[in-house]
């Protein structure tokens, strides 16, 4: 059952581009903003203004919370995820240049736009831990939620050239 979740998880994913993202502020009040995303199965990754709130939350408490909703015409066909994640920002221009490609192929329109002034991106890797897949087709409000783990996240990857997304602990 986790499998089919995970693959319906990841049609969510690819149905939507933006999520909507709460970071924990410094007086542990949650920000909530919205964001493009990229993805690479369950991961995702979203780029944001190095000196934002939203980076400067995610620096000092990597915790995040996000939900996201691809269009439905109806309450009957709402489908869409809640997830628990931790954030990582990415350091190296190798992942940089990672996320930078699968953003170009997603959203081929940032080729022409001009960046803001003194704006620099950092991009972010969100690792979720805590998943709950919405399909009200089931059901108003049937929500089936799993634990997320470095062996579903290593199975989940849509391209394995991609080694920095692999778990290295033990």
């Amino acid at each position: 059952m986790k499998a089919d979740l995970e693959a319906k998880a990841v049609k969510i994913l690819e149905a939507s581009r933006d999520a909507a993202i709460a970071t924990i502020r410094p007086d542990g009040f949650p920000q909530n903003t919205t964001v493009s995303f990229v993805h690479d199965g369950l991961t995702l990754f979203i780029g944001v203004g190095s000196d934002s709130q939203k980076a400067r939350n995610m620096r000092r408490d990597a915790r995040v919370s996000l939900t996201i909703t691809p269009p439905y015409q109806d309450w009957n066909h709402i489908r869409g995820l809640s997830m628990a994640a931790h954030a990582a920002e990415m350091t190296t221009q190798e992942e940089s240049a990672e996320v930078i490609g699968l953003m170009l192929k997603r959203f081929p329109q940032i080729e022409n736009m001009d960046p803001m002034e003194g704006v620099m991106p950092s991009f972010f890797r969100l690792t979720p831990s805590v998943l709950s897949v919405l399909d009200y087709s089931l059901g108003f409000g049937h929500a089936d939620t799993f634990t997320v783990t470095d062996t579903d996240i290593a199975e989940s990857l849509e391209s394995m050239k991609h080694k920095w997304l692999l778990p290295t602990g033990p």
